[in-house]
């Protein structure tokens, strides 16, 4: 768990990919419309969408020559559900004295 976790925070340390996940919390769209929203060329936004997919945070799917890439909301649910564990955690004295 903790390394599905790890992958999906690194997904979420690039500004452009956290602005792919705004896009695609807006719905399904392809490649071609998220590019024209960034200031980034195509082969950056492969990687970063591969990126996303390799964390479980998108999904994609082909259609024609067209890949439409979709939010995956449940990974985003198992990272809130991990940050409220971590915030609700008792802080426990680790020192020795």
């Amino acid at each position: 768990m903790k390394k599905e976790i790890s992958l999906m925070f690194f997904a979420l340390s690039d500004e452009n990919r956290l602005t792919l996940l705004e896009l695609l919390m807006k719905g399904e769209t392809c490649g071609c419309t998220l590019i024209n929203k960034l200031s980034i060329t195509q082969p950056t936004m492969s990687y970063h969408l591969k990126t996303l997919a390799k964390a479980g945070l998108i999904t994609s799917e082909k259609s024609g020559i067209w890949n439409h890439h979709h939010l995956n909301p449940e990974k985003l649910d198992i990272l809130i559900h991990y940050l409220m564990t971590l915030k609700s955690m008792k802080k426990e004295c680790t020192s020795h004295e």
